[in-house]
């Protein structure tokens, strides 16, 4: 290319979406001035890309960081607001919160939707967001995720969306009250619960 003075040429991925910013950052990581020392004080929900058949599927987890429970979730083709409302709607159907919950999660345009919006306001929860450019902000979900594919994704092959279905339904229970955590000094999330009660 040099010989001939021939320049490469790549395409623009980034394209400004003016506002997108400060929309954004006028919502804060509130979990960060709170602590979660009781059940429903914070949840944190985020999303992870699984495989069936050559194809990606979204499982939204809705989480509560005072005991890492796993209190709702939704599996579904399109990552969307649809999915996070109904990971979202399970929790609350489950645990029957009052106000005042907040909801932590990242930037994603899945959280960030009027339709979630509406429904944390709805629910009087308060939004809380990552700060920009810190990946350890939700961390637990990330742990979860990590946990959950080492032990029962990698190295299956899911040819269908029931098989990948069935192993989300049978894992969460398993999580939720069997897999033991050393940061709740080696209780699972439902045992933590009921010592705190």
């Amino acid at each position: 290319m040099r010989e001939r003075g021939l320049k490469a040429r790549s395409a623009k991925l980034y394209h400004a979406n003016p506002g997108s910013h400060a929309f954004f950052a006028s919502i804060p990581n509130r979990q960060l001035d709170v602590i979660a020392d009781r059940p429903d004080r914070v949840w944190a929900g985020d999303i992870t890309y699984l495989k069936v058949d050559r194809q990606w599927h979204y499982l939204a987890i809705v989480m509560d960081k005072y005991s890492r429970r796993v209190i709702g979730w939704s599996l579904g083709r399109r990552k969307d607001v649809s999915l996070t409302l109904a990971s979202l709607n399970r929790a609350v159907f489950h645990r029957r919160p009052g106000p005042g919950v907040i909801f932590h999660t990242d930037r994603g345009i899945e959280y960030a939707g009027y339709g979630f919006r509406e429904r944390l306001a709805q629910l009087g929860f308060v939004q809380s967001m990552n700060r920009p450019g810190e990946l350890t902000d939700n961390a637990h979900l990330e742990s979860f995720f990590h946990s959950m594919k080492s032990d029962v994704i990698h190295g299956v092959v899911f040819e269908q969306e029931k098989a990948l279905q069935k192993i989300v339904r049978s894992y969460v229970p398993f999580y939720n009250q069997r897999r033991l955590h050393s940061s709740l000094g080696y209780l699972s999330p439902v045992q933590y619960e009921t010592i705190a009660a």
